[in-house]
């Protein structure tokens, strides 16, 4: 075992994954994140691509997948996908949607992020410098993912996924254990102006510490003390930072800003155990 930023770092059959230490506590959750290492794929997606329609074989992403999952403890025949477009809607799934966006086709649109109650339902969220968002209620059973590019993180996605799981398992924000997952850290994420002016239009980021000015027109955001912050005014306590920059470990980790757009995908994958 070994640990990047907060995260915990394991290989199983030649294939590494990611932990966060917080989650892997409770016994009732299965989680993990991958790397771009211990896949099949070949060129500029090698080797751990889990992002179909980028241009790689989907024979080859579907064995990703299946070396991903059996080292990490999953099934592939229980994997539910995202459709991530950067908006804020969240879908409520169960036994009926596994499977979907990995063996079958994904029967639905702009969805970017998931929860659900039930055992076995294992609910994937991408990113390759995006924030992967875990969420989990040991009280009611239930988890949740959710995808937050800056787009997302200022649209308030991590507080609309908060809602859903209210709405859904009568969730208590209090009782909610949240995850950021590997991503652009604040170090690496530097913006021109249009997408510091999306941030400070929103009051809970304006004063929120998230913001540093560069000169010469750019700023640095950190995305995930913007969504730390979100959260705690949605009533969330228990936060834990991954503190793992996607950019800063290129050779670890997909980063579409270290790649110019050339790359596989990653994933995190959150499950109830059965």
């Amino acid at each position: 075992m070994q640990k990047f930023g907060n995260m915990l770092s394991y290989e199983n059959q030649g294939v590494p994954f990611l932990h966060l230490s917080s989650f892997e506590k409770q016994a009732w959750l299965n989680h993990a994140f991958a790397t771009r290492l211990g896949g099949v794929s070949t060129g500029v997606y090698a080797a751990m691509n889990l992002g179909f329609g980028r241009g790689d074989s989907e024979k080859a992403v579907l064995e990703n997948y299946r070396r991903f999952c059996s080292a990490a403890g999953f099934s592939i025949e229980n994997l539910v996908a995202t459709a991530q477009t950067h908006q804020t809607r969240i879908l409520r799934v169960g036994a009926s949607e596994r499977g979907a966006g990995i063996l079958r086709p994904k029967p639905w649109h702009d969805i970017d992020g998931l929860v659900t109650n039930e055992a076995e339902v294992s609910l994937c969220v991408y990113g390759a410098d995006c924030v992967p968002l875990l969420f989990a209620d040991p009280v009611q059973r239930a988890i949740g993912v959710a995808h937050a590019g800056w787009r997302g993180t200022a649209a308030g996605i991590a507080a609309v996924t908060v809602s859903a799981m209210e709405r859904e398992f009568g969730t208590r924000a209090n009782d909610l254990l949240v995850g950021i997952g590997p991503s652009i850290g604040p170090c690496c994420f530097e913006v021109d102006e249009p997408v510091v002016q999306a941030f400070l239009r929103v009051s809970v980021l304006a004063d929120a510490h998230c913001i540093t000015e560069q000169g010469n027109g750019k700023w640095k955001i950190d995305l995930w003390e913007a969504n730390a912050q979100i959260l705690r005014c949605a009533g969330v306590r228990q936060i834990e930072k991954g503190m793992l920059c996607t950019r800063c470990h290129p050779d670890l980790l997909w980063s579409h800003r270290a790649t110019g757009g050339k790359r596989g995908g990653m994933c995190g994958i959150l499950s109830i155990r059965g």
